[in-house]
């Protein structure tokens, strides 16, 4: 008896700690919590999975909106793929993290009469096309008797992954702790003029900057095949350079090979002072004081950077990033991208495979997701309009000029990411209802022409800009 009371008293208590089902339907719906998850949009599944120009190779792509850092969208967004040149957004992030508003251009210090001076990485000394005096006003200007260069150890000439026989194009210049004229040199061809009876004629003219390396460059006596290649060769281990003639004005540019010995004659030369080559060995308890030279504002190299996409500067951004990062006793790209991943770059949804600073390199791999997230943490970090400003805009100067825009102007700002088989675009673009949306669109190991593929990924962007 005693038994079943205290059962009948059990069950009744449980029964009590419920509320009963008809007070549970008709009680108002918790409210869901804020969508992190991916929302479906059938009519772009549909796009991206029936597109033929889409169907064949593998495609990513990531969308949020930039303002509240919310993704809605999500195609393959957490799968790996080679990013190209789209990394430069983590070289650009880690920089701002680093670097503040100025980057640093060189370090020094004065003995007696004598200025040592060393690099930091800064690509803009005489650079053709983020050309700075500054550096070279300080040394030309220099009270000091002698000009000592010191010699920084930093990273390998080229990156890990990079094509070697890459070396004789524009985009696979050289790294370098101190470079000189971005460590190229620029070909500027006329043609023969014939004469004619009240004209005379014009042999065939070519200029060479800088002007140190015209000796080493011959004229081919008449034009070869393949424009394609080029309008100058260079050997593949020394700076020997063959120009190919041809009947209309061309302008080439071609990497050098750097070392040290050409590095002072170039400064010799560019200076009008005698370069001399010392060890750094700062005596800061004798009053050598060690300073660093401001350069120009970092915005000016990010936008030339992000623009035209310029793999140099990029590689040059990490080198210069690593004067901030540990000891200063070299230039390390490696020791840059691991600072970053473990503090600003945390945050990433999944681990960066990061080995160079351009995205040169096909070791590289990212996810779209990654990249949606780097673009909302920098909308919320920057106004927009300076953010906006130092991307390739449509319709615009940059990689995006022939595309992306309107009667009104431009709706789509990004970065573009190319290497052979490989073509990838992220960044903003603002739809027609006025939002700004984060997206990342990736597309690898396509067999399609380049042109193509750009021309589906427009499409499909165009849609997500008109319905959303």
């Amino acid at each position: 008896m005693l038994l079943r009371t205290s059962l009948l008293l059990l069950l009744t208590a449980w029964s009590l700690s419920w509320p009963p089902a008809c007070s549970r339907q008709r009680g108002p719906a918790a409210v869901p919590p804020p969508a992190t998850a991916a929302t479906p949009l059938p009519w772009l599944d549909s796009l991206l999975t029936t597109t033929p120009g889409l169907r064949r190779h593998a495609v990513g792509l990531s969308l949020a909106y930039a303002d509240s850092a919310r993704p809605f969208y999500a195609y393959h967004a957490d799968q790996y793929f080679v990013p190209a040149s789209t990394l430069k957004l983590l070289s650009f992030y880690a920089a701002r993290h680093l670097l503040g508003d100025t980057l640093p251009s060189l370090r020094y210090f004065s003995r007696h009469d004598t200025l040592y001076f060393q690099g930091t990485g800064d690509p803009t000394f005489l650079h053709p096309d983020v050309p700075s005096r500054r550096a070279y006003a300080f040394l030309a200007t220099r009270p000091e008797r002698v000009l000592a260069y010191c010699e920084l150890p930093t990273a390998p000439a080229y990156g890990p992954g990079w094509a070697w026989d890459d070396y004789r194009y524009y985009f696979q210049a050289e790294r370098g702790a101190f470079p000189l004229y971005g460590h190229t040199v620029r070909f500027y061809y006329s043609p023969a003029v014939p004469a004619l009876r009240r004209r005379p004629g014009r042999p065939a003219r070519l200029q060479v900057r800088p002007r140190v390396f015209a000796p080493l460059t011959a004229l081919a006596p008449a034009p070869e095949p393949g424009p394609a290649q080029g309008h100058v060769r260079r050997a593949q281990l020394d700076n020997r350079f063959v120009a190919l003639p041809a009947p209309r004005r061309w302008v080439d540019e071609v990497p050098y090979r750097t070392s040290r010995t050409l590095l002072l004659r170039l400064l010799g030369d560019t200076l009008r002072r005698r370069v001399v080559a010392a060890p750094w060995r700062p005596h800061p308890g004798r009053g050598d004081t060690i300073r660093t030279l401001p350069g120009l504002p970092a915005d000016t190299l990010y936008r030339r950077m992000l623009r035209v996409s310029d793999n140099f500067l990029a590689e040059q951004l990490l080198l210069l990033c690593s004067t901030r990062v540990g000891y200063h006793d070299s230039l390390s790209t490696g020791r840059v991208i691991r600072a970053a991943r473990r503090t600003s770059l945390a945050f990433l949804p999944d681990a960066p495979v990061w080995v160079d600073g351009s995205g040169l390199s096909p070791l590289n791999l990212l996810t779209p997701r990654d990249l949606t997230a780097l673009l909302c943490r920098l909308h919320a970090e920057m106004p927009e309009h300076r953010l906006l400003s130092l991307l390739a805009a449509g319709g615009g100067p940059g990689t995006l000029r022939r595309r992306y825009a309107d009667a009104h102007g431009p709706w789509l700002w990004a970065k573009t990411g190319t290497l052979r088989h490989d073509l990838n675009l992220c960044g903003y673009l603002r739809t027609r209802s006025g939002r700004l949306v984060a997206f990342a669109f990736l597309n690898n190991n396509h067999a399609a022409s380049s042109w193509a593929v750009r021309n589906e990924v427009e499409r499909v962007l165009g849609q997500v800009r008109r319905r959303l």
